[in-house]
């Protein structure tokens, strides 16, 4: 069986943040979230990591991050082009956002054997999300139904108090497998700290429950996923893309959630009761670099991390 591999999804630009916030240090030491998360990999067992970047990015990200560590893991790149579309159809005129997760990880069609975890770059996950995700894929295979995994955190550990977040909102039944995923692409906490969801750009408000399960993009796949992601990508083009041309996105937590209708798959929800740590905004950033400082202090990282 081959090994687990670790897909960083790279290449968005950050517009809430205001920059590529993938790169900006978050201790004095330089380190940037996707450092630790690699770190943590290593510790798990991983011993390869794909960056999915914009082609125009590569040296940054060379300097930044993968010169640095490319002497303990293996270090690959794939790019996400807006151009890389199935073929017979052209990117609508005017259309310069970026396709979503769902084509991030179709860029690393016919590029990854085996099993993979799926993170973003910018969030920070903790150690024991990577032990449980490395394991399981490590130790699962495709039976009956594609098995799959995903570390779901609890909501109220995932909120910013500058703004609004996208969330996959999780359902599970008893034996923790994930029933169904819905993806809630503003939700804000509000006063009293209550968690709610608009649909309607703020127009109306709908609660959602802070203890809820979420998905923060940490996804364990086997190599079967990269092909239904593929086949979807075109019937995503024939009916989706029509009715928003400049805006659709290509969810991959909306394809897991049609696996799951079709019972095609299975996923294994591995729960995690840690913190998420992200910088969705400029204002994040204070709450990241104390949250690493405090876990240098007790022993959790080093200072430097590659020495």
């Amino acid at each position: 069986m081959d090994k687990p591999v670790l897909v960083i999804m790279a290449a968005g630009m950050g517009s809430r943040y205001g920059g590529l916030k993938q790169i900006d240090p978050i201790d004095d030491q330089g380190h940037i979230i996707m450092d630790f998360s690699v770190y943590d990999a290593i510790r798990a067992g991983f011993q390869k990591v794909v960056f999915i970047i914009k082609r125009e990015n590569l040296e940054i990200f060379k300097e930044k991050i993968g010169d640095r560590i490319k002497d303990h893991i293996e270090v690959e790149y794939v790019f996400q082009d807006i151009d890389n579309i199935p073929e017979g159809f052209s990117v609508p005129e005017g259309r310069t956002k970026p396709w979503g997760t769902g084509h991030a990880v179709v860029s690393c069609h016919g590029k990854i054997k085996g099993p993979f975890a799926v993170i973003n770059a910018d969030d920070f996950y903790g150690r024991h999300a990577f032990s449980m995700i490395y394991d399981f894929l490590s130790n699962n295979k495709d039976q009956d139904k594609y098995s799959y995994a995903m570390v779901g955190y609890i909501l109220e550990n995932t909120l910013t108090e500058y703004g609004y977040v996208s969330r996959g909102v999780c359902t599970t039944n008893s034996e923790g497998k994930l029933i169904g995923i819905t993806e809630r692409i503003r939700i804000e906490k509000k006063e009293g700290g209550k968690a709610y969801y608009t649909e309607d750009n703020g127009l109306s408000w709908v609660p959602v429950d802070n203890d809820s399960i979420v998905s923060m993009n940490m996804w364990g796949f086997t190599q079967s996923m990269l092909d239904e992601l593929k086949n979807r990508f075109r019937t995503f083009f024939e009916v989706i893309v029509p009715q928003n041309p400049l805006k659709a996105e290509y969810y991959l937590p909306e394809v897991v959630g049609q696996l799951l209708k079709e019972e095609k798959a299975e996923v294994q929800v591995l729960k995690s009761l840690d913190r998420w740590y992200g910088v969705t905004y400029k204002e994040d950033k204070e709450m990241v670099v104390s949250a690493i400082e405090k876990m240098k202090r007790n022993g959790i990282y080093p200072d430097k991390l590659w020495d």
